[in-house]
């Protein structure tokens, strides 16, 4: 298969897929012309590069599960171990976030939005960070 063969069937676009290649995640043959020649193994791995990085996995981490993949004697605790990790780096940032969240709607709440030049939106932006407040 050639890369847009892989791509289409990967859903990665071609410049993601000469990406991975360059990243050593993926290793594709090479024809006499050197154009690239993926094998139905490497559309496996891509699929599988595609879904972990939709789910957020650092590319280290695919790296990681990757390997633990190939790995027949894998322990399952080392993936767990992984997508905990992930998962509360996704927590953090979710918190992250909320916080943000809250403290614009309460800035957006108090500003009046009128013809008036007063507002908290640009006076908390412009304060110093032992300035602010708790939203």
């Amino acid at each position: 298969m050639n890369i847009g063969d892989v791509a289409r069937m990967s859903g990665l676009p071609a410049k993601t897929i000469r990406y991975y290649e360059d990243i050593g995640l993926v290793e594709p043959m090479r024809s006499g012309n050197g154009y690239r020649s993926f094998r139905e193994s490497d559309l496996h791995k891509l699929a599988f590069l595609g879904r972990a990085r939709s789910l957020g996995f650092t590319i280290d981490e695919c790296r990681n599960l990757m390997q633990l993949y190939a790995d027949k004697d894998r322990a399952s605790s080392d993936v767990k171990q992984i997508a905990k990790g992930h998962l509360q780096r996704i927590d953090a940032k979710i918190e992250e976030l909320t916080q943000m969240r809250e403290t614009l709607s309460h800035l957006i709440r108090a500003c009046a939005g009128d013809n008036r030049p007063d507002c908290p939106i640009l006076s908390d932006l412009a304060s110093l960070p032992d300035q602010k407040k708790p939203a």
